[in-house]
């Protein structure tokens, strides 16, 4: 006689509550998907721009000198990387929202469950995204009193 352990019997089921609670997510989800996508075309908008400016500036400002162009293509190179890295997240709310959307119109659970990878996905990235910026702010922190012990 096989045993099987309680977990393998489980079965998860939504009520009316939590499916609505997921519904609105989805919503705002998708909003914010497409806000951040307008918001990542700005950006792109600014980097394209930013050469430009910047050359225009080092030629009507005194003491820029050739510093202005050069300045304003490092502007550009940061602004698109930027965008890249704030593609990502942005990308995995918007599938989210709409697969999320898509699941509860048609009913359709592999739908749901591919958006809720995305959930996942969106979450971990800003999580490794979140533990990679402490990391480096730990760096900059002991490089910066590494520095001043060495610099008396």
């Amino acid at each position: 006689m096989e045993e099987s352990s309680v977990f393998e019997k489980f079965e998860l089921q939504l009520d009316e509550s939590a499916k609505n609670f997921l519904k609105e997510t989805a919503k705002w989800a998708y909003f914010l998907g497409i806000m951040g996508f307008v918001g990542i075309a700005f950006i792109v908008v600014i980097a394209i721009f930013a050469g430009a400016i910047f050359s225009t500036m080092s030629n009507t400002v005194p003491g820029m000198g050739a510093m202005g162009g050069s300045f304003g293509a490092i502007i550009s190179v940061v602004y698109i990387l930027i965008a890249i890295v704030y593609f990502f997240p942005v990308y995995y709310l918007f599938k989210f929202g709409s697969n999320t959307k898509t699941a509860f119109r048609e009913n359709d659970s592999e739908a749901l469950t591919v958006s809720l990878g995305y959930l996942k996905s969106h979450f971990k990235f800003l999580g490794i995204f979140t533990i990679s910026i402490l990391v480096l702010y730990g760096l900059i922190l002991v490089f910066a009193v590494l520095g001043s012990l060495f610099a008396r």
